[in-house]
C-alpha cells in the first residue's frame, strides 16, 4: 500500500486491530504425535512390522532461559491445543500486518519539529534538597 493516504492507511489498522481482537485463545508451539515399544519381548509392538504403542501427542515450545519445554497432552485436548496453535499463527500474521501498516503511517505522517524537540527548561524543575542527613 506504498502512498496510500494517511486516513486509509489508519482504517487499515483499525480493521487490523478487530482482527486481532478476535483471535481468540492462543498459545505457542506444536503437536508431535509418536509411538513407542515398550519393551516386553511378547508385546505386539516387538513385532517388526508394527509401529508401536500410541498415539501419544506432546505439545512443546520453547521457553526463553529454559530451552524446550513439553507436556504430554490427553485425547481430548489434542483438537483445542490444535485450535489454539493455528489461532496463535493468525494473531502472528495480523501482528506483522499491523507492523506494516504501522510503518506506512509513520513514513505518511508529517514531520512535527515541535512534537520531537527536548522541552524548553521553564526553571521550575525540582533541583534536590540543599540539607544533607547526618550520620549518627
Amino acid at each position: 500500500m506504498d502512498g496510500a493516504p494517511l486516513e486509509d492507511l489508519e482504517e487499515q489498522r483499525a480493521l487490523l486491530y478487530e482482527q486481532l481482537a478476535a483471535t481468540g485463545d492462543f498459545r505457542r508451539g506444536s503437536i508431535s504425535e509418536n509411538y513407542r515399544r515398550c519393551g516386553k519381548p511378547n508385546c505386539a509392538c516387538a513385532q517388526p512390522d508394527h509401529p508401536g504403542h500410541g498415539p501419544r501427542h506432546l505439545w512443546t515450545r520453547t521457553v526463553a532461559g529454559r530451552g524446550t519445554k513439553g507436556r504430554q497432552l490427553s485425547a481430548a485436548e489434542v483438537d483445542k491445543v490444535r485450535a489454539e496453535l493455528a489461532n496463535y499463527q493468525r494473531f502472528a500474521e495480523v501482528t506483522e500486518q499491523i507492523v506494516a501498516v504501522n510503518e506506512e503511517i509513520c513514513e505518511a505522517r508529517p514531520a512535527n519539529p515541535a512534537a520531537t524537540a527536548p522541552p524548553a527548561a521553564t526553571g521550575d524543575e525540582k533541583r534536590g534538597s540543599a540539607t544533607r542527613s547526618r550520620r549518627r
